[in-house]
């Protein structure tokens, strides 16, 4: 990757030692060399001890010690790349440092990442700008955007400081997806859906997202998080305006931001009489959690969408750890014929029958899977059905890391897979009324689907749970 007329010419990542370094800077910046996609300076930050020498051996061990491993001729060509600024984020004299050391390097079109906690955005952001290092450079930032809508636009307004919006990346894992990605084509490459796409023929849709696991040692980070910060405002939200959006005027990111936005800004505040919060047993013994912790390990919540396209159709979102599976998967529920000629034998001209109506279901994790659902004659002489699922895709192949994509794209400066900030705060008005409920959460057994309140949430059906792919779906 040479630096080309909007490419980025240096990467600068501030938090050289911490985890998400570690478990997914490394590994990207790994895979990017193995591609020949990483001609430019790599500049760790951190306050260390270390020199260029000691990052080498840092990074060699990390991957070493990650799932991805040491890919030695990729890893000789990312450590010549590599260099090293020890400094502390509190000190001016680090980012003249830094100034310094891309003036060196002759960068002129740096970008930042920021893999440091969110309290210390406004500190790097405001150093960089005072040291210019932020002149013509780009910066990117990890969720959580804020945990609630009063600091997310607090959040905004530090960035916007030293940035202009369009140099601002905010990465979500979830958007670099192929599953996720392949949602959106899916939807406008295709004419046959467009005209079902709507309240005439769409009866509700289901965003499912179940863990089986817990919070895997991270008690302190969860208890102060919960469900509805960690993946509804940010991964499921931005899932729901993927499925919900008009086709935008073409396939720039401007014009996609745009169409997204328009279904943010048209979703209903939650409304916590449409909510079901839970919380498996056992998590308050969990390492770091508070002995009388009230935080959502589970909620399951129905959103409204006052759109023409949309407008009565209830979109219900629920997730939850230690679930039966780990899926994610939407599931788009069609309404059903007016009138039942088959299967229904003494049940009246206008009988709807018991067989399913037909859906389509995309699988977005851990495998990427599009299907319909429909009903087809048995074999025989009656007129006799049975529900079939005719899979349009199937993949289990591997995957381009989430962040491996990301990172290349915000070198380039290719903003469509990264959320703006009038979305993140759309997002988190829509949340606003359902964070830190004073009412307690309902307990639930591990390997279950949550509370049983929430069984009765979807009207006149059911949750539709996932299943491992290869069984029968329900």
């Amino acid at each position: 990757m040479s630096a080309g007329p909007s490419q980025s010419d240096a990467l600068v990542f501030f938090g050289a030692t911490g985890d998400l370094a570690h478990k997914k800077i490394y590994p990207a910046l790994q895979a990017l060399a193995r591609d020949g996609e990483l001609g430019i300076p790599v500049i760790g930050v951190a306050r260390a001890g270390w020199d260029a020498d000691g990052l080498r051996r840092h990074v060699h061990e990390a991957l070493a010690a990650g799932d991805v491993g040491v890919d030695e001729p990729a890893f000789s060509r990312l450590a010549e790349r590599l260099r090293y600024l020890d400094g502390d984020y509190n000190d001016p004299d680090t980012f003249r440092r830094l100034r310094a050391e891309l003036d060196a390097v002759g960068s002129r079109r740096p970008l930042h990442y920021l893999a440091i906690p969110p309290s210390l955005f406004p500190t790097v952001v405001g150093a960089l700008g005072e040291s210019g290092c932020a002149a013509d450079a780009r910066v990117v930032v990890e969720k959580p955007f804020g945990r609630d809508l009063a600091s997310a636009r607090a959040l905004n307004r530090a960035l916007h400081r030293v940035f202009p919006e369009s140099s601002v990346f905010r990465i979500d894992h979830f958007l670099g997806k192929e599953a996720v990605r392949n949602l959106l084509y899916f939807r406008f490459a295709n004419a046959f859906l467009d005209p079902v796409w709507n309240r005439n023929y769409v009866d509700n849709v289901q965003v499912t997202m179940a863990e089986a696991f817990g919070v895997q040692g991270r008690g302190a980070f969860y208890d102060d998080v919960g469900a509805i910060r960690d993946v509804v405002q940010n991964h499921l939200l931005q899932v729901v305006s993927l499925l919900a959006m008009d086709a935008p005027v073409g396939d720039d990111a401007a014009a996609i931001h745009a169409e997204k936005l328009r279904v943010f800004r048209a979703m209903r505040p939650l409304d916590p009489a449409h909510l079901v919060r839970g919380q498996f047993r056992g998590y308050r013994d969990e390492a770091g959690v508070a002995a009388g912790s009230n935080v959502e390990t589970y909620a399951a919540l129905r959103l409204e969408i006052d759109t023409w396209r949309w407008a009565g159709v209830p979109f219900y979102i629920r997730t939850g750890k230690r679930m039966p599976i780990t899926a994610t998967e939407v599931r788009v529920e069609l309404k059903r014929p007016p009138l039942a000629l088959f299967d229904n034998a003494g049940a009246g001209v206008a009988g709807n029958g018991a067989h399913r109506a037909n859906y389509f279901r995309f699988r977005l994790g851990p495998e990427v899977v599009i299907a319909a659902g429909a009903r087809v004659k048995r074999a025989g002489e009656t007129m006799k059905g049975e529900d079939v699922e005719l899979v349009a895709r199937h993949q289990h192949g591997s995957d381009a890391p989430p962040y491996e994509r990301l990172l290349g794209d915000a070198l380039r400066g290719d903003a469509a897979l990264f959320t703006r900030d009038e979305a993140v705060e759309e997002a988190w008005r829509v949340v606003d009324p359902v964070l830190d409920l004073p009412e307690a959460v309902e307990a639930y057994d591990s390997g279950s689907w949550g509370p049983a309140s929430a069984r009765t949430m979807v009207e006149g059906d059911a949750w539709h749970d996932p299943q491992p792919e290869g069984s029968a779906p329900c």
